[in-house]
C-alpha cells in the first residue's frame, strides 16, 4: 500500500461513537463493525487527514511506536476496511 494514497469513505457507511468505541454500519451489507480504542483513533485521524502519509505522521506523533510497526499496522487496518467495503484508497 502506498502512503501517498488518499482514503475515500464509502457513502453507505455510518460511524457513531458508542462509549469509547466507534461502531460502523455498512448499509449495503447491513454489517456492523466495532473498532477498539486504537482503531477508533485511526478512523478519526483518517477523517481529518487527506493522505495515508498524513495519517501515518499524525499517529506517529500520538503513539509511542516504531515507524515500521506503525506502517504495517496502518496498512493492515486500511486493508481490512477496504476488504469490507468501508473505504477505498486512491492515488492522491
Amino acid at each position: 500500500m502506498d502512503l501517498n494514497q488518499k482514503i475515500i469513505f464509502s457513502p453507505t457507511v455510518f460511524a457513531q461513537m458508542v462509549d469509547d468505541e466507534m461502531v460502523l454500519l455498512d448499509m449495503n451489507s447491513e454489517n456492523y463493525f466495532g473498532l477498539d480504542e486504537v482503531g477508533t483513533s485511526i478512523w478519526q485521524v483518517m477523517q481529518e487527514q487527506e493522505t495515508l502519509e498524513k495519517v501515518f505522521e499524525t499517529l506517529l506523533e500520538e503513539y509511542d511506536v516504531s515507524a515500521d510497526i506503525l506502517k504495517k499496522d496502518l496498512e493492515d487496518f486500511v486493508q481490512k476496511l477496504v476488504d469490507n467495503g468501508l473505504v477505498e484508497v486512491q492515488a492522491a
